[in-house]
């Protein structure tokens, strides 16, 4: 694969063998690739931010393509090996940009080097709950009973790798405790698990996990924001309750691959910032406790490598390998 600098941007990540896109881009459907099954929350996401782009994209349609499977890696890899000419873009999100260069041993791509940086979108942080039966009501009781009980607590997460997995680790490192792990193939068992009762706590991310908050069916004991949510004000975060150096949020964005025209990569970051400030997007991203972040490619990129380093230690401290 080709690459050549993008402007004054990192050499690898965000390059043009073409120098500018032909004619008036675009002039036909761009394909949106995302790594998850349709009518997951990131699905739901690229298709709200999709269609509030078209005003700025000639009202080109978008076309959402679901490639799920090998923890965004298929997708990844399709992406990747693209025409690198503005007409294939995916959503992208922690796992492909900053968990998978260490929790495999072999990638056919190089986060750093195979895709171009288009924008973010956002991040959401993630909560650590428990089951309403836990007897702790807050952070510092939570640490306590765990403390006393060593080996007794148990944690839930969608699978091994996982935000939600990860930031338990975390957790863990930061305050010396250790509670033991339950995979669970999706968030929606595990969450159902630790509000029956079955499982004590999890990290659980704010788009699938506000409505159970807010409903009372688990109990919310800190946030991993680096400030207070408002759809949740009285919620402290971990570092208020004590926890330093312990944010943990997942992010979401915009990538194509290696190689495309510096004008394009500018018209579809300028359409991607416009619609984050439209009244749908505004709002489907308060609903899902999303903190939007407008940038450039630049920005998206360096956020993306500094959680690739952030987390890198924290894998393999934890030994967490996916194959």
């Amino acid at each position: 694969m080709h690459r050549r600098h993008f402007i004054s941007l990192a050499p690898a990540a965000l390059a043009a063998p073409w120098a500018h896109a032909q004619g008036g881009w675009p002039t036909q459907q761009i394909r949106w690739v995302v790594p998850y099954p349709a009518g997951g929350g990131t699905d739901a996401l690229a298709r709200v931010i999709s269609e509030a782009m078209r005003p700025g994209l000639n009202q080109q349609v978008i076309v959402v393509d679901n490639r799920p499977g090998a923890s965004t890696n298929i997708a990844g890899e399709l992406v990747a090996t693209a025409k690198p000419d503005g007409y294939t873009v995916m959503s992208a999100d922690n796992a492909i940009l900053a968990y998978n260069e260490h929790l495999f041993s072999k990638l056919r791509f190089d986060p750093a080097k195979s895709f171009t940086y288009i924008g973010a979108f956002g991040r959401f942080p993630l909560a650590l709950v428990v089951t309403p039966k836990f007897p702790a009501q807050t952070l510092k009781e939570f640490l306590a009973y765990v403390r006393a009980h060593p080996g007794k607590v148990n944690y839930a997460s969608p699978g091994n790798g996982s935000p939600h997995h990860l930031a338990m680790e975390l957790f863990k490192n930061r305050t010396g405790t250790f509670v033991t792990h339950i995979p669970y193939r999706g968030a929606a068992p595990a969450m159902q698990d630790v509000m029956s009762g079955q499982v004590d706590c999890m990290f659980l991310d704010l788009p699938a996990g506000l409505p159970t908050i807010e409903s009372g069916k688990v109990r919310a004991l800190a946030i991993g924001s680096a400030q207070r949510v408002p759809q949740l004000p009285n919620l402290p975060t971990l570092t208020e309750s004590g926890v330093k150096d312990s944010e943990v949020y997942a992010f979401q964005g915009l990538l194509g691959p290696a190689g495309m025209p510096a004008d394009v990569v500018a018209k579809l970051n300028g359409a991607l910032n416009a619609a984050l400030k439209a009244p749908v997007v505004v709002q489907r991203m308060h609903d899902y406790g999303m903190e939007a972040q407008p940038g450039t490619p630049q920005q998206f990129f360096d956020m993306s490598r500094a959680e690739a380093r952030r987390w890198g230690p924290v894998i393999k401290s934890a030994g967490v390998k996916l194959d």
